[in-house]
């Protein structure tokens, strides 16, 4: 499966803290949607592909190190000359919540991974990840969307990752109408509940859950935090939040959705293995939630 993503390095305090100012030290671990997914998924046994890219400095080659260690194919992941890899200081607070402080442009990677050969690295694959994390930029949008519009054609199943971060958006409607250009003919639409209720204006789950469906997506889940998950589709199922200590919340939707990628890719993409990987997914997320960096 070819994910579509960003890797970054991420410098975590591995100490709960108020501000910044009572940070003293911090841990580099990878980071990234798509690196961390890719990884995860990886080492869970199913065949991983990342597209995208890092500086062809001493962080991307420690990113890289990692990646290659886990088993994930990097022929399209590049190491950019004059690009400075992106660190991400982060803090969290007592609740586990992260602040990031991003020093680095972490946009264009998937541009300069794939720009020219998108087409052959599709057909290359047996599946296809993406997310809106590889929206928002003109030329990232662009790529991700060809990517897409090849990897259907050729019936390879699409999994969407919708991850509105809204801050990197200009409204709310572009980032709705972006992510909801992307649902059609998905395998799998895997959201929150925060951002099903935003793609389709539905304020209760199960009705989105029916949108999502309707708009061309064959199965969805959606993740409610401590409300658990639902996933409507080929099987209905309900999933119930698995207890944690929380130390971090960095990561979790990685977690869960690596736990789900790597199911549907070792059983060729067998729609049921996805209510036979939720229960486990679910378990993912909350082990994530019990370490500073999701991928440790």
């Amino acid at each position: 499966m070819l994910c579509l993503g960003d890797a970054l390095v991420e410098m975590i305090c591995e100490r709960p803290v108020a501000s910044l100012d009572e940070a003293e030290a911090f841990v580099p671990h990878l980071g990234g949607s798509g690196a961390s997914i890719a990884l995860m998924a990886a080492r869970a046994g199913a065949r991983m592909a990342l597209a995208g890219a890092v500086g062809d400095d001493e962080w991307g080659h420690w990113l890289r190190g990692r990646l290659e260690r886990s088993g994930v194919d990097l022929r399209h992941f590049k190491l950019i000359e004059d690009m400075p890899t992106p660190l991400a200081l982060t803090t969290l607070d007592h609740a586990g919540e992260p602040t990031r402080r991003l020093y680095g442009e972490a946009l264009a990677t998937v541009v300069n991974a794939l720009w020219g050969g998108v087409e052959e690295a599709v057909e290359g694959c047996g599946g296809l990840y993406i997310s809106t994390g590889t929206l928002v930029g003109q030329a990232e949008r662009q790529v991700t969307m060809k990517a897409r519009e090849r990897a259907l054609a050729l019936e390879h199943p699409v999994i969407f990752d919708p991850r509105l971060q809204l801050h990197r958006w200009s409204s709310k409607a572009d980032a709705a109408a972006s992510a909801n250009a992307c649902v059609p003919g998905a395998l799998l639409v895997r959201t929150t509940a925060a951002d099903a209720r935003l793609m389709t204006g539905e304020e209760d789950l199960e009705r989105a859950s029916l949108a999502l469906r309707k708009a061309g997506a064959r199965n969805v889940v959606i993740a409610d935090g401590p409300g658990g998950a639902i996933l409507r589709g080929k099987i209905r199922l309900d999933v119930g939040a698995v207890p944690a200590h929380v130390v971090s919340k960095i990561g979790i939707g990685d977690a869960l959705m690596a736990a789900l990628v790597a199911r549907l890719q070792i059983t060729g993409f067998y729609e049921p293995a996805i209510a036979a990987a939720l229960k486990e997914a679910m378990t993912a997320a909350a082990q994530a939630c019990e370490r500073w960096g999701a991928c440790d």
